[in-house]
């Protein structure tokens, strides 16, 4: 597909492309044994996929969705990290999209380019580049920074342009589907082998998740996907009971994954869908913008937040599930208070550089300097490099509160317009599609609330991928309604 766009004849080549493949892979091997460097063995499958970049990027792209479950963190020379295998392909994507984008530059649909989601994601990047400038630590924020933009490029402006029909979005959900089962029944067997115990959960969700949050919360946020998706098929068929049966292997998942934000999450989501439906978003969006500030203004006012300063000695790491649910009533849950401990230093940061932040990337550089010692617990002194787990308040302290404010507001009226679109849409089936994406990133939204993980290719593929969606469904409905009149 894309050789054509660009204008590379692939008629008569294939022998030729094999021989070439074939030395290629000799080589790397030779070198590879002569040098003791085996890594270069990689190199014909580096090449490999560049090829498929070439031919047909929708192939490469669907790819590297199936292999975002499968991914595991891997730690690099230099301080270096990457999501491995999934991070090389984003890069090549990247790459190959924006050499797409030049080169069909007049066939491009502009609509979707104009499109109010993709400019407030522009804006996003924009001002993430321009912190990046003031960062204190150029080197992190630059890293940050590179990394944004492949996941942003790939996961929303390519699948903007591969995801438009149903079709397309039926592909998505199939190609998601079974690598995140394939990880479910993972874990539950050996979560099985302790006993579905709490206190080995952590073990037992590795290596494909950092820990349990991250495991349940993927699970989470893909439950819309398949209540929506099995909607699609005929009531009682074979397909349906497959996805129904599936829907309960996943809530029973997110269950015994121990997770309390991917509960909460799943909850404000069935409530969003009535919202939705009786079209009160603009008054759930205030409510919410209320509440926050309401909590804000009277936790620092006089100083209040001290109030709220954890016993040392009671706050403690807790094996029962049940007894995490009452210390963290309680305020004695180490998790819990950990993160207090790290919002109470963000907040101290705001103060200090509240226009463009720290950089990208530089709370943890910079936190402990700003902590305050009455929150402190057992583990504050984060071996783990673990970060502030709010976005939002992350947001505030490495790119000022212009930045939160940016991120907020893409994210508001992404639910706002996503609802509107909802009752626009005529289609039943593009009308699910609606809803699942809205959903989803309400659930996501809700996460970030406890933790950082958009900054991941778990978490961040749902998020932007569900932007682009929404954007395109918007786009059609104008379309038709352009046609009609």
């Amino acid at each position: 597909m894309f050789a054509k766009l660009l204008g590379i004849s692939t008629e008569g080549v294939s022998q030729k492309l094999f021989v070439i493949f074939g030395a290629i892979v000799l080589l790397s091997l030779f070198i590879g044994a002569a040098t003791n460097f085996y890594f270069l063995a990689l190199l014909p499958v580096v090449v490999l996929i560049g090829f498929v970049a070439v031919v047909d990027f929708k192939s490469l792209f669907f790819l590297t969705l199936f292999l975002i479950p499968f991914s595991v963190e891997m730690t690099l020379p230099g301080g270096l990290g990457t999501d491995f295998p999934p991070e090389l392909l984003i890069i090549g994507l990247m790459l190959t999209y924006l050499l797409y984008f030049v080169k069909n530059l007049k066939n491009i649909g502009k609509q979707f380019y104009k499109h109010p989601i993709t400019i407030f994601v522009i804006l996003h990047l924009l001002w993430t580049f321009i912190t990046t400038i003031h960062s204190y630590d150029y080197l992190v924020s630059v890293k940050f920074l590179l990394a944004k933009f492949w996941y942003v490029f790939v996961f929303y402006f390519m699948a903007g342009q591969l995801i438009k029909a149903t079709k397309d979005f039926k592909k998505l959900f199939w190609f998601f589907f079974f690598p995140i089962f394939i990880t479910i029944f993972y874990v539950m067997i050996r979560h099985a082998a302790t006993g579905f115990s709490f206190k080995e959960i952590n073990f037992c969700v590795g290596p494909f998740y950092r820990n349990h949050v991250m495991y349940g919360c993927i699970v989470a946020l893909f439950l819309p996907f398949i209540w929506y998706v099995k909607k699609w098929y005929p009531k009682y068929s074979k397909t349906w009971w497959f996805l129904i049966g599936a829907l309960l292997v996943g809530l029973l998942a997110v269950q015994l994954s121990y997770t309390r934000a991917a509960y909460v999450g799943i909850a404000i989501a069935i409530v969003a869908v009535q919202i939705i439906r009786f079209r009160l978003m603009k008054v759930a969006v205030g409510l919410a913008i209320a509440i926050a500030l309401g909590v804000v203004i009277h936790l620092i006012t006089d100083n209040s937040y001290m109030d709220y300063a954890p016993e040392f000695k009671n706050t403690v790491t807790h094996n029962q599930f049940d007894n995490l649910i009452s210390a963290t009533a309680k305020g004695e849950d180490i998790s819990t208070m950990e993160r207090v401990y790290r919002w109470v230093a963000g907040y101290q940061m705001s103060q200090k550089e509240p226009l463009t932040g720290f950089g990208p990337g530089n709370f943890y550089g910079f936190y402990k300097g700003y902590t305050v010692t009455s929150f402190e617990t057992y583990v504050s002194d984060n071996p783990e490099q673990s970060g502030i787990h709010n976005y939002y308040l992350m947001l505030i302290v490495e790119q000022g509160f212009i930045g939160a404010f940016l991120f907020l507001l893409m994210c508001f009226y992404f639910l706002i317009r996503g609802e509107t679109v909802y009752h626009k849409t005529k289609d039943p089936m593009k009308k699910h599609i609606v809803m699942t994406v809205i959903l989803t990133v309400i659930i996501i939204d809700c996460l970030l609330l406890i933790n950082d993980m958009i900054e991941t290719d778990k978490i961040g593929s749902f998020f932007f991928i569900c932007m682009a969606v929404l954007a395109n469904m918007d786009v059609e409905n104008s379309l038709i309604g352009s046609e009609k009149k």
